[in-house]
């Protein structure tokens, strides 16, 4: 067991280092072709409740997709309370506000419970494999909000975070696409 944790620590430590070698704006270009992709699937166009991330600058680039999106569908983003994720809907940058834990702008506002409604979780990583197992930073968070849920799961990477196989438990949360 220890040696599994020890092979997702060093996988996550590879692409930390790997993320460093790409400014800003090049991981924005990169992940324009992540979004055209998922506009052109079904399960996007019929999905009117989504669940997005509001990314951090090492993560596939969601802001213009969440800014193109919300006003057509309803777009959740997840606030960080405590050790559990929290949703809320995004209703623009006036309702959003820094969050307690990674400073990420989150938004503010009634929290959605109704998990079930939710069409789409379009969700980040840290690694992801070909059996859509998905790498998260270590802290459980998405683990515990996905394992409440049935929800069709698409992780979103860039290329360089996509491995044949990745270490995982039983408690991961795998995805039912991941897109890159």
């Amino acid at each position: 067991m220890d040696s599994l944790k020890t092979k997702k620590a060093e996988l996550r430590k590879t692409i930390k280092a790997l993320k460093t070698q790409y400014s800003l704006q090049q991981k924005k270009e990169m992940s324009k072709p992540i979004f055209k992709e998922i506009e052109e699937k079904g399960w996007f166009k019929s999905s009117k409740i989504i669940l997005m991330y509001w990314s951090m600058n090492d993560e596939v680039f969601t802001h213009d997709f969440v800014m193109k999106w919300y006003k057509k569908k309803t777009i959740l983003l997840p606030c960080v309370e405590g050790d559990i994720l929290k949703l809320r809907r995004f209703e623009g940058m006036e309702s959003m506000q820094k969050g307690e834990a990674f400073s990420i702008m989150e938004p503010i506002g009634e929290e959605f419970m109704d998990y079930e409604a939710i069409d789409l979780m379009i969700i980040p990583g840290v690694a992801f494999d070909k059996k859509n197992n998905r790498l998260g930073r270590g802290r459980g968070f998405y683990d515990k909000l996905l394992s409440q849920t049935n929800t069709l799961k698409v992780g979103i990477c860039f290329g360089f975070q996509f491995f044949d196989t990745i270490p995982a438990e039983e408690f991961d949360i795998k995805m039912n696409y991941v897109i890159r």
